[in-house]
C-alpha cells in the first residue's frame, strides 16, 4: 500500500483475507474506523487502517477480547502488557485442559463408572490449597506419630508429590490417580503398616539415621533368582530364602528358625502390596524423578519361596 491510496472493503478484504462482513463488523464498531466514504457513500481504508486491521486480525486470533483489543488498537493500553496478561491467563486454561484430558483418558482407559469419573473429576478440580491438604492428610495418615525419628524425614519426602505449576499432560494424570489412591482408606492402611514395620526395625537396632527398608534389600536379594527363572519351591531358591530370613533376623534379633519365617511371611505379606508400585511410580511421573524398579515381582516371589518351605 503506497501514498494515499484508498481501498474499498472488497479490496481491503482480498488484501487481508478477512472477510467483507468481518472487515464491516469491525468497522461499525468503531475498531477499524473507514478513513472516509466515496461520494456514493461507500467505504474507503488508507494504508493506516489496513495496518490497524491487520493487528486487530492478529489479537483476534490469539483469543483477545473487543474490547481489549479496542483499547490496544487505540493506544490507551500497552500491547506487552495486554500480552502478558492474557498468555498467564491462557496458562491457567491450558493446565485446565490438560488435568480434563487426565480425567478423560483415565476413564476410557480404566472403564470408570458415572460415580467413579466424578470422583476422578472433583479431584481434577481441587485448588492448590487444596492439593496441599489431600497431600498432608496423607502423610499424617501414613506417618502420625513416627516422624519423631529423624530418619522418617526423608522417607515422607520421598513420598510427597508436588506437581510443577505447569504441569504436563502426563503428570497431569499421575496427579489425579495419585489422589484417587491417597484417598483409598485400605491402601493408606497398608502404607501406615509399612511405615510401623520401618519404625520397629530402627527401635530394634536403635537407629536415628537413615537406613535401607526392609523390602528394598529383599529386591537385591530375590532380584537374581526372579531373572533367572528359579522356581520359588526349587532346592535352588533355598541360598536366597536363608539369607532373606537372615537378614530378617538381624533386623529383629532373632534366631532364624522355623517362628521367625512365620513372622518374615507375614511381613512380606504385608509388603507383597501391587499398589504400593503404582504408588511409586506416579511419584516419579509427578516429581519428573527417574522410573523406580518394581518390588511387586520379587515380593511375590519371595512370599512364595518362604511359602513353600513352611509347609
Amino acid at each position: 500500500m503506497e501514498g494515499d491510496t484508498l481501498y474499498s472493503i472488497g479490496e481491503l478484504a482480498q488484501r487481508t483475507g478477512l472477510t467483507v462482513k468481518t472487515i464491516r463488523f469491525y468497522s461499525d464498531r468503531g475498531i477499524v474506523a473507514p478513513t472516509q466514504r466515496s461520494p456514493a457513500g461507500h467505504r474507503r481504508y488508507d494504508t493506516a487502517a489496513a495496518a490497524r486491521l491487520e493487528l486487530v486480525r492478529t489479537l483476534r486470533e490469539l483469543g483477545l477480547d473487543l474490547p481489549t483489543i479496542r483499547k490496544v488498537a487505540e493506544l490507551d493500553l500497552p500491547l506487552p502488557e495486554v500480552a502478558a496478561a492474557h498468555a498467564e491467563a491462557l496458562a491457567v486454561q491450558i493446565r485446565v485442559l490438560r488435568l480434563r484430558h487426565a480425567v478423560l483418558t483415565v476413564v476410557a482407559e480404566r472403564g470408570l463408572t458415572p460415580e467413579e469419573a466424578d470422583v476422578m473429576h472433583q479431584l481434577a478440580r481441587l485448588t492448590e490449597e487444596e492439593r496441599r491438604g489431600l497431600v498432608e492428610d496423607f502423610l499424617h495418615a501414613v506417618f502420625d506419630g513416627l516422624d519423631g525419628n529423624r530418619a522418617f524425614a526423608g522417607v515422607r519426602r520421598s513420598m510427597t508429590p508436588e506437581p510443577p505449576a505447569d504441569p504436563a499432560a502426563e503428570q497431569a494424570r499421575a496427579w489425579v490417580e495419585w489422589a484417587e489412591l491417597a484417598l483409598d482408606p485400605d491402601f493408606r492402611a497398608g502404607m501406615r503398616r509399612t511405615a510401623q514395620d520401618l519404625a520397629a526395625d530402627m527401635a530394634q537396632d536403635g537407629a536415628t539415621g537413615p537406613r535401607r527398608d526392609f523390602t528394598a534389600t529383599v529386591r537385591d536379594l530375590a532380584a537374581p533368582a526372579v531373572a533367572a527363572w528359579i522356581d520359588p519351591a526349587s532346592p535352588e531358591a533355598d541360598p536366597v530364602v536363608a539369607a532373606i530370613a537372615a537378614h530378617y533376623a538381624h533386623l529383629r534379633t532373632h534366631h532364624a528358625d522355623a517362628a521367625l519365617r512365620h513372622r518374615l511371611l507375614r511381613r512380606l505379606e504385608r509388603a507383597h502390596d501391587p499398589r504400593r508400585d503404582r504408588h511409586a511410580r506416579l511419584l516419579a511421573v509427578i516429581n519428573g524423578w527417574p522410573a523406580p524398579q518394581p518390588l511387586s515381582p520379587v515380593l511375590g516371589w519371595s512370599l512364595a519361596a518362604v511359602r513353600a518351605r513352611l509347609r
